[in-house]
């Protein structure tokens, strides 16, 4: 669950952010201890609580409650006095307290003692998952709610549609990293096959899964630099080409747009096996039919994608140029 780098730079982040609360509390603390004495005798009061508290548990469980108790009302008195003083002098009560962005976890990402994942994180880390699936703009515009069967006026097409989006739903309820679930979606350009690998991302993301999306282009261009360019990752503990088979779900986008080649045909055939083989989960989109395919690809690529994807055939009239009309 969530991309391995994004979790361990948002964790720092929250790190660095719970010590930055601390940080900012002593300084206003040296502030007002400098310019209010009465402040400072309060706050030494204060501090010594804990050793207090420590000297009532060594006299025994008789009367601990009731020693506690008092140490906790000794406590708030030398707080409310804190804050009026503060008051006076026209700071704000609170002005010496801890002040963190999250009440909850108080900036460390985590609450319930550490045992689960704080909400604000939570979020953090989605975000950060957008930036990295490679559509961060297109996650936004492009959801299962603004899918509309409205374009598709045949109604033939319109039912094989309604199917493909019902598909698509039902693999996001469905998905779990734990097996692959291999979609292909084919079909003439602008008929929703973006649009619903989009949708899928976005709701995939959402729920925590780590997602890459990028066009067949881009991806084998990071497998020619690899091979032929040595300076290409030069010094990087990670290959970029990593991530095309670690993430959750790899979204494949416009395979055939690309220059094909028996090098990239090697690179699909290898790509689509590794992650097979890793129960990794696949999603491709291409304007090329099943011959077409075979023939830039080869048979065996062909057949991968006959025998363990779900092949959901885009129909009915340009929707892009249906928009743009309008």
């Amino acid at each position: 669950m969530f991309n391995k780098e994004n979790y361990r730079r948002i964790k720092r982040e929250f790190t660095a952010k719970h010590l930055a609360a601390g940080e900012k509390q002593q300084a206003r603390m040296r502030e007002v201890e400098s310019a209010v004495p009465e402040i400072a005798e309060i706050n030494r009061a204060l501090s010594e609580t804990g050793l207090k508290i420590f000297r009532a548990a060594l006299g025994g469980k008789d009367g601990l409650d009731a020693r506690i108790a008092a140490l906790q009302t000794e406590n708030g008195e030398l707080l409310a006095a804190r804050g009026d003083i503060l008051a006076h002098a026209g700071y704000p009560r609170d002005y010496l307290n801890l002040h963190y962005d999250c009440d909850i976890c108080h900036d460390t990402g985590f609450c319930e003692n550490g045992t689960k994942l704080c909400a604000c994180m939570r979020r953090a880390l989605i975000l950060a998952g957008y930036e990295s699936s490679g559509i961060g703009a297109l996650l936004s515009q492009q959801t299962f709610d603004n899918f509309s069967l409205d374009y598709y006026t045949d109604p033939a097409d319109r039912a094989v549609m309604a199917n493909n989006l019902d598909v698509a739903r039902h693999y996001v309820e469905r998905f779990s990293s734990d097996r692959a679930q291999n979609l292909l979606f084919f079909g003439q350009t602008g008929l929703g096959k973006t649009h619903l690998s989009t949708a899928i991302a976005k709701a995939l993301i959402d729920r925590g899964f780590d997602v890459v999306y990028e066009t067949a282009q881009n991806i084998f261009s990071d497998f020619e630099d690899e091979r032929f360019n040595r300076a290409y990752n030069s010094g990087a503990e990670e290959k970029k080409t990593d991530r095309y088979f670690e993430c959750e779900l790899l979204i494949l986008d416009d395979l055939g747009a690309e220059l094909s080649n028996q090098f990239t045909a090697s690179c699909l055939y290898n790509l689509i096996n590794n992650r097979m083989n890793a129960g990794k989960s696949c999603i491709i989109s291409t304007n090329l039919s099943h011959p077409e395919i075979e023939k830039r690809y080869t048979q065996r690529v062909l057949s991968r994608l006959l025998g363990t994807y779900q092949n959901l055939r885009f129909c009915g009239r340009d929707v892009r140029m249906m928009k743009i009309r309008m």
